[in-house]
């Protein structure tokens, strides 16, 4: 693990995921597009507050999947200066029960650098 990159912290069962309380930021083709102190961690995933994502970087996208033991996940384009990363962001609009703590933040991957701020 390179300095600065948030370790992996897997949380499964009960009420899964603990908030993380240092800022973390999501970086893509060189911007800043998330940055928050409470994002939730999941199976090593930083799931940001909706709030704390940039909008303006986010497409809709058409594809959808199912977890089953978190629920139906929407997906994201990042678009930025004309670059596209397809599906690159996703979320839990509406999560099972026991991981509610998730709905509305979003997570990211396909080359988003998720890093200790």
């Amino acid at each position: 693990m390179s300095s600065g990159q948030v370790a992996a912290v897997e949380h499964v069962g009960g009420d899964a995921g603990e908030r993380e309380s240092s800022k973390v930021r999501a970086v893509w083709n060189g911007v800043t597009i998330a940055e928050s102190d409470a994002t939730v961690v999941v199976e090593g995933q930083h799931y940001f507050p909706r709030a704390s994502v940039r909008d303006e970087y986010l497409r809709p996208s058409w594809l959808i999947s199912l977890c089953w033991w978190k629920g139906i996940a929407r997906y994201y384009t990042l678009e930025v200066e004309a670059i596209r990363n397809t599906n690159a962001a996703w979320s839990y609009p509406w999560p099972w029960p026991w991981i509610r703590k998730i709905r509305g933040h979003v997570a990211f991957w396909k080359g988003v650098e998720v890093a200790r701020a």
